[in-house]
This record gives structure tokens, sequence and C-alpha cells, in this order.
């Protein structure tokens, strides 16, 4: 499993997959990266300090991922990210959060005390798909209530059930309304749910310029940040 990685094209930052305690959903239907969770703090700890050991501070920017939400890490991993924050002058910080903890974000806020960049998975703004058939549990209105809370969204491209104007509609809404987004081509996995190759084939076509949209990075392998298995 790799867990370090640094990324120098679009938005350069250092990126670190630490372990955390499960996700408080687990429930989503095109998940199973929730295996990467574990109940023993010490050995969470333990791996993500390894981990962590890593950053050099090169870019001033750091993106912290795990199997869950930022608030599902131990908290002596979050005083080791804060200590190298410091350490090494970084002045941004990526982190990811499922929707539920909105409300929580300042208190991320106020114990880094540093820029912090707020990351969703939405996957789609389909509010059936959403919910309906991915189980997501992200229940909101419209894009901005997600604007609200959040600077960066995660959408999904590919899976079998999706149409070419739920893509249409995710992709404007990430170009016009927010600051940073993340494509994610669906990759099959140990869930019941299928790759739709021919609505990928289209995507890959007709968001080719994607590719040179600053703010947008689009992850055609689900390890394209270096991360991960």
């Amino acid at each position: 499993m790799e867990r370090y990685n640094v990324i120098k094209n679009k938005n350069k930052r250092e990126i670190v997959l630490l372990k955390s305690r499960p996700c408080f959903w687990g429930k989503c239907s095109f998940c199973d990266y929730i295996d990467d969770n574990c109940l023993n703090e010490d050995e969470m700890n333990k791996i993500n300090f390894q981990v962590l050991n890593n950053i050099t501070g090169e870019y001033q920017s750091l993106e912290v991922i795990n199997s869950a939400s930022c608030f599902d890490l131990p908290t002596k991993t979050l005083q080791e990210i804060k200590r190298i924050l410091e350490l090494k002058n970084m002045n941004k910080l990526f982190l990811e959060s499922h929707w539920i903890y909105r409300k929580r974000l300042h208190e991320m806020k106020d114990f880094f005390n540093t820029p912090i960049i707020f990351k969703v998975g939405i996957e789609t703004f389909d509010n059936d798909f959403r919910n309906g058939y991915l189980n997501k549990n992200a229940i909101f209105n419209d894009y901005k209530d997600v604007k609200e809370y959040f600077q960066s969204v995660c959408i999904m491209v590919g899976i079998k059930g999706q149409t070419k104007d739920m893509v249409k509609k995710d992709i404007d809404i990430l170009l016009n309304h927010f600051d940073y987004g993340t494509i994610n081509i669906f990759t099959e996995n140990t869930t019941p749910l299928k790759r739709d190759g021919e609505l990928i084939q289209w995507f890959k076509k007709e968001y080719k310029f994607l590719d040179d949209i600053e703010k947008i990075e689009v992850l055609y392998e689900n390890t394209d940040f270096g991360v991960g298995d």
C-alpha cells in the first residue's frame, strides 16, 4: 500500500493516505475503501507517524486522505499533522469530510489554525442517483448548499445507471461554482456496481479539455494520486 506521494502537476502538494477509525456511515453502495479502517489506535498512529515522516514541505501544501473523514483520524495523528505543518512552514491543507460533518468543519480550522481546503465526496449532484442508488447519505437541495461549507467536490463518472446528462450537469457545476474539483473514473471493486465503459469512453473524448484546467483533477485510475493499492 502506497501512502505517500508528491503531486507535481496540478495543485502541487504532498499527499498522504492515513489509517483511521471506521467511516461512521460505511454504507455507500460503490465503496470498499473502508477495508483500510482500523480500531487499534496504537497501530493507526504507528503507521501514520511513519507516513507523515516523509513530508518535506517542498510545496508548503499537504493533502491528508483516509478511508473515512478527517474527523475519524486519531487525536495523536492530528496533533502530529499540526506539528509537521508548523515545523515545515506549510500554509495549505486539504482535508476530506463526509457531508454529515459539515457543521463541524470549524473545529478543524480552529485546531490547525492554517488555511484548509475542505473536500467532500458528492459523487453526483443528481439527488436520486446519489442517495437512492449510491446510498451516499448526503442530503441537500442543490450545489449552493454544498458550496456553503466545501471548496472542493469529488464526483464519480462511469457507473452503470449514470447518464450523459447527469455527467454534463455535474461537470458544469464543478467548472462554474467550485474552486477545486476531482473527477473519479469508477473502477470496479468488490461491490456489485458495474462500470459503464461506453459512458467512460464518451467522457474521455468529450471532456479531454479538463486535463488542461488547473482546478480540475481527473483520476482515470483510482491510484492516480500515487497512493492506495
